[in-house]
């Protein structure tokens, strides 16, 4: 047996004797279980209600009776976001930001009915899934079981012992490196076999899954590494516990809490109640179809006349208030995406100020790559909000055509006051069937992994830092020895 095999055995006997370590590995082996069955049980069943609440909101368009167009416009929509399987291990920004967009005329909604929104503060600190599990307590875990591997050999006076026999550092910290990795390794096997699962039963994507057990494994062996250096260049375990304690704090708990903060100081966003102000001011500015002297309107009714060759709109061939109807939609739709593109412009500036801080944090690093490779990121989200957008966009505008080629002009102007034209202008239901249901497309493999890629290089990063402070407590372990 090698050097390096005998002193990992060796340490590896020395932490199965440590009751200490044995209940915190026992702990957050339990945990990881736990997690991952509640994580699991929890997406199915949140996803099937999402599925059945689609199918109902679909059945109750479709059996809306004789109607007339435009009361279907304001009827309106639901649409749900369906979760992809590895919400599961890492449901991401879901929880906060939202399932649901009430589609309907004039109007752009939010996502509304996040888990955080409708549960009690306490869901605010974070759900327990796997990746909460292995981003924040699995390196606590590791630094309680490994933060004496060195320190307590250069303590004890071993290390003279040790070099009596032919022992050299190098063999030594990879011999700790081993037997440490061990127990990362030990608590990545339920991650791991909940990946399989998602990938076997779930259907999730096995190039995702794979890169984020990769990910997490990375992620894990720089604490490892990171915990084995200190261990090594400082000349007491309770020294080496104290120092990995606060760098526990500061890139777990602290960083990641001040960086979204920092970033919202430097990119501020507006209320929802100033933007709805600033719409509604704009809105006034661009036109209002109602005024009979507003200009945008007036110069559209010219436009439609001078194009159908007719004097009056009772002459043309089709409804004008249905034409009026498309182009407010129109107009009032390029507003709304007009402040949309804003804020999520807004927002990806912050994340990249965030993302910036993952620098000081790889737990950010892996962060934001567990979320992109899951499919649950802000992106996946932004995501969802132009599809549904398009897709009420698309049934408003169907609408206001079926106003403008099925109900006549001269219905739709008295359709209050003749009870006949009232009947008349509510169309044949089956014009709901055939607008199409809406169908979500969630972000694509390749487009996962590319969200994925600054995230991984940040983390390549580290490792590279990692690396070199090992190496420099090698050195300085060599004197000592």
């Amino acid at each position: 047996m090698s050097l390096v095999l005998l002193i990992a055995r060796n340490e590896g006997r020395l932490m199965r004797r440590n009751r200490v370590a044995q209940l915190a590995v026992l702990m957050l082996l339990l945990l990881s279980v736990v997690a991952t069955l509640t994580s699991v049980a929890h997406r199915d069943a949140s996803d099937a209600l999402r599925a059945r609440f689609q199918a109902q909101a679909d059945s109750a368009f479709d059996g809306q009776p004789a109607r007339h167009p435009h009361r279907m416009v304001h009827y309106g929509h639901f649409v749900f976001r369906p979760l992809p399987a590895l919400a599961a291990f890492d449901p991401g920004v879901d929880p906060f930001t939202g399932s649901t967009i009430f589609l309907e005329g004039h109007r752009q909604n939010s996502a509304n009915f996040g888990d955080v929104r409708q549960s009690s503060l306490l869901a605010r600190f974070g759900s327990l899934t796997p990746a909460f599990v292995l981003q924040v307590l699995a390196p606590l875990v590791l630094i309680f079981v490994g933060f004496g591997a060195v320190a307590r050999e250069r303590e004890q006076g071993t290390l003279r012992v040790l070099k009596a026999h032919g022992t050299t550092t190098g063999a030594l910290v990879a011999g700790k490196l081993l037997a440490l990795g061990t127990i990362a390794a030990l608590m990545l096997l339920p991650a791991l076999l909940s990946l399989a699962w998602l990938v076997a039963v779930e259907g999730a994507a096995l190039a995702a899954a794979f890169a984020l057990g990769f990910g997490y494994a990375g992620y894990l062996l720089l604490w490892t590494v990171g915990i084995v250096a200190v261990s090594s260049a400082v000349r007491s375990a309770r020294t080496a516990l104290m120092a990995l304690l606060s760098l526990w704090a500061f890139a777990i708990v602290l960083v990641p809490r001040v960086a979204p903060d920092v970033a919202l100081a430097m990119v501020p966003s507006p209320t929802r109640l100033e933007t709805d102000i600033a719409v509604h001011r704009d809105l006034r500015r661009i036109g209002d179809s109602h005024d009979p002297d507003d200009p945008h309107f007036n110069a559209f009714k010219a436009d439609v006349l001078r194009r159908y060759g007719v004097d009056t709109v009772e002459l043309l061939p089709v409804n004008y208030r249905g034409l009026l109807a498309m182009e407010g939609e129109r107009l009032t739709s390029g507003l709304f995406d007009a402040y949309a593109r804003a804020q999520f412009k807004g927002e990806r500036e912050q994340g990249n100020i965030v993302a910036a801080f993952g620098l000081l944090s790889p737990t950010i690093a892996l962060r934001s790559l567990s979320m992109a490779l899951a499919g649950t990121d802000l992106e996946a989200h932004r995501s969802f909000l132009q599809q549904a957008e398009a897709y009420r966009y698309a049934i408003v505008q169907q609408l206001n055509q079926l106003q403008a080629e099925a109900v006549t002009y001269a219905d739709d102007g008295s359709r209050n006051s003749d009870p006949e034209a009232g009947r008349r202008v509510r169309i044949d239901p089956r014009h709901w069937h055939d607008i199409p249901d809406f169908a979500y497309r969630g972000p694509s493999l390749h487009e996962r992994l590319m969200a994925a890629g600054l995230s991984a290089a940040v983390l390549l990063v580290w490792a590279l830092l990692v690396g070199l402070a090992l190496r420099a407590a090698m050195r300085r372990l060599g004197r000592a020895f």
